[in-house]
C-alpha cells in the first residue's frame, strides 16, 4: 500500500462524465459532493428525487446513507467510555442481562466489528418473517432472548451483522437515559453543524427534504417497495451529502471524540487466525489500487451510499443514490480513477471460465461458478452472483468494491479451495440434477434454536417453501441443484434474499442459508401414529 503524499486534481467534466448515465430528468438518480484539502469542489444532483413530482436531487436534499451510520453508533458508544460510564470491552449482557446466555458475554468490541459471531435478527427477520414485517427494535432484541445457538464462536471468524448494532443501539439508550437519536443528535451532529442529519427509523413515515427510495424489480419496473422494520443504529441515517462533507473534514481533525477513541474506530480487528479483518468500529481500513482509503458504505433495499476518504491525497467523497439498480460504490471509485494520479495499474489476467456447483461438507456452504460470457461470475449460498477476477495465484477474488471481505476461491482438482477470513475448506463438486423431484421431503420442520417453522409442499406441481416466523412468514420457490440441495427465491419482489437449503444425509433434516443468515437447522416432526 502506498503512502507517499499525493495530490488530488479535480476535472468537473471529467466527474460529469462518470455521472452521464443517470443525468436525467425523468428517473432516479443519485447525489454527489467531492472535496480537496477539505474544501468542497464539486456538488451536483443527477435524476430525480422521487418519480412523482419534477424535483430534482441535490446535495442539500436528505437521503438515506444506509450502514454508514454504523461508524456514528460506535462513536456515541465511544462518547459514553470517555464518560465512564460504559467499557469496550463489556459483555453486552451487562447492558441486556435478558438476552439468551449465548448471547449475553460478546463483547461491545466484537459487536462493533463483527466478530461476536451470534445470529443476525435483521437477515433472520427478513429470511423469514418476510422484508415487509414491521418489526420494532424492541421485538428484535427480545428474539435474542429465545436464540439459543450462535454462528460461531466470538473472534473465530468475520460475518457483517447488522443485529449487533440493534444490540449496541439498545445498550447506549439504556446507559444513557435517553434515545439514540437525542444523543447523536446533541453529541454529534448539533456540535458539527449537520443539522440535516437525522435518525429515521421507518420508510412510512414522512421526513421534509427527503428523496424517496425506488426499487427496481426484475422486469425493469420501479415500485415503492422498502424495508418494513424499524432500523436504527445499523443503518438508520438520512444525511445531506453536504453534511456529510463536514463529517469527512471533522474526522481529519476531530473535536467530536477523543484521540484515543478515533484511534480504536481506526484499528481494524484481527481474529484469532492472525488474519486481520480490515474493520474497525463501524470503519473500513481498505486498499483501493495501491492507495490507502477510510469508509462505509451503506445498503438499503432501494437505494445505497458511499462515504470514501483518500487521506494521501485529501480527497473526500459522499455518494448516496436513490435506486437500486446503481452503486454508489463503483461511482466513487471511478471518481478516485479521476482524481488521483498514480495509482497502482490493474491486472486484468486471463483465466479460464468455470460453470460448476460446489458444496461444503463440513458446513453446508454452497458455492457456484458460472461462465457468462467474458465474465466469470460467483455466487455464495444463492445470493447475487458476483463477477469476479483472478489474481496472480489463480485465486479468484471479489470486486473492487467489496474488496473489504476476505474472500477468495481456487480449483483445487476438481473440488474448490474456499477461504473466509484466513479459514480455508475444500468444497466438494456437486453432480448436477436439475429434475429432481422433492416428494419424499414434503411436509413441516421446526428450527427451534430461531423460533422458526418450515414446511415444503407442491403448489400447482411446482416445489414451494413456507418460512414462518414469531411475526411474519416469507415464500419461496424451491429449484433443484439436485436432490439434496435446492435454491430458494422468494415469490414477491425481493429477490435479492434468495436463499439454499442443502438436505443431511438424514432426509429429516436440512440447513437454511440466505444472505446475512448462516446455516439454520430445521428438524423435520413427526406424524402422530
Amino acid at each position: 500500500m502506498r503512502k507517499q503524499a499525493m495530490v488530488a486534481k479535480l476535472d468537473e467534466a471529467e466527474i460529469d462524465a462518470i455521472f452521464a448515465g443517470i443525468d436525467q430528468c425523468h428517473l432516479p438518480g443519485a447525489a454527489v459532493a467531492i472535496a480537496i484539502g477539505g474544501v468542497p469542489v464539486y456538488r451536483k444532483g443527477f435524476g430525480l428525487a422521487t418519480m412523482e413530482l419534477p424535483v430534482l436531487l441535490g446535495p442539500a436534499m436528505r437521503m438515506r446513507i444506509g450502514s454508514t451510520t454504523k461508524h456514528f453508533t460506535a462513536l456515541a458508544f465511544l462518547l459514553l467510555c470517555e464518560e465512564g460510564r460504559a467499557g469496550l470491552d463489556d459483555p453486552i449482557g451487562r447492558y441486556l442481562p435478558e438476552l439468551h446466555a449465548v448471547s449475553r458475554n460478546v463483547t461491545i468490541r466484537q459487536l462493533m466489528g463483527h466478530t461476536g459471531g451470534l445470529r443476525d435478527v435483521m437477515a433472520l427477520s427478513m429470511t423469514i418473517n418476510g422484508p415487509r414485517a414491521p418489526l420494532t427494535d424492541t421485538q428484535l432484541v427480545a428474539w435474542y432472548e429465545t436464540i439459543d445457538d450462535v454462528e460461531f464462536e466470538p473472534g473465530t471468524s468475520w460475518r457483517y451483522n447488522n443485529g449487533g448494532y440493534v444490540l449496541l443501539t439498545a445498550a447506549i439508550e439504556r446507559i444513557a437515559g435517553e434515545s439514540l437519536d437525542a444523543l447523536l443528535r446533541k453529541r454529534i451532529f448539533e456540535p458539527l453543524g449537520m443539522y440535516d442529519t437525522l435518525l429515521r427509523r421507518w420508510d412510512t413515515d414522512f421526513v421534509p427534504n427527503s428523496a424517496t427510495l425506488h426499487f427496481r424489480s426484475p422486469d425493469g419496473r420501479f415500485s415503492r417497495d422498502a424495508m418494513g422494520m424499524e432500523v436504527s443504529g445499523a443503518g438508520g441515517l438520512v444525511s445531506t451529502m453536504d453534511d456529510m462533507l463536514r463529517w469527512l473534514r471533522h474526522m481529519d481533525a476531530p473535536v467530536v471524540g477523543s484521540a484515543d477513541s478515533w484511534r480504536l474506530m481506526r484499528n481494524p480487528h484481527r481474529l484469532g487466525n492472525g488474519t486481520s479483518t480490515g474493520y474497525g468500529l463501524g470503519l473500513i481500513m481498505g486498499d483501493y489500487r495501491g492507495v490507502a482509503t477510510v469508509s462505509h458504505g451503506g445498503g438499503v433495499v432501494a437505494g445505497n451510499s458511499q462515504m470514501i476518504k483518500v487521506p494521501a491525497a485529501g480527497l473526500d467523497i459522499s455518494i448516496a443514490v436513490n435506486r437500486a439498480d446503481v452503486s454508489g460504490a463503483d461511482l466513487a471509485n471511478r471518481i478516485i480513477d479521476a482524481c488521483v494520479d498514480g495509482l497502482a495499474p490493474r491486472h486484468d489476467l486471463p483465466f479460464d471460465k468455470h460453470s460448476a456447483v460446489f458444496v461444503s461438507q463440513r458446513d453446508g456452504r454452497v458455492v457456484e461458478l458460472a461462465a457468462h460470457g467474458d465474465m466469470q461470475l460467483l455466487a455464495i449460498d444463492n445470493g447475487p452472483p458476483l463477477p469476479v477476477t483472478a489474481d496472480e495465484a489463480g485465486a479468484l477474488r471479489l470486486p473492487e468494491i467489496m474488496s473489504f471481505i476476505l474472500q477468495s476461491a481456487a480449483l483445487d482438482g476438481d473440488g474448490l479451495r474456499f477461504t473466509d477470513f484466513g479459514d480455508e475448506d475444500r468444497l466438494d463438486p456437486v453432480d448436477a440434477d436439475a429434475g429432481a423431484e422433492i416428494d419424499d421431503r414434503l411436509g413441516d420442520y421446526v428450527a427451534p434454536a430461531v423460533d422458526a417453522r418450515a414446511r415444503i409442499a407442491l403448489v400447482d406441481g411446482e416445489a414451494r417453501l413456507r418460512m414462518t416466523g414469531p411475526l411474519g412468514a416469507t415464500d419461496y420457490v424451491l429449484q433443484p441443484i439436485n436432490a439434496a440441495i435446492w435454491k430458494a427465491v422468494p415469490t414477491g419482489p425481493f429477490a435479492m434474499f434468495s436463499g439454499v437449503l442443502v438436505f443431511m444425509r438424514d432426509e429429516d433434516v436440512f440447513t437454511f442459508a440466505c444472505g446475512g443468515t448462516r446455516r439454520v437447522r430445521f428438524t423435520k416432526l413427526k406424524c402422530a401414529a
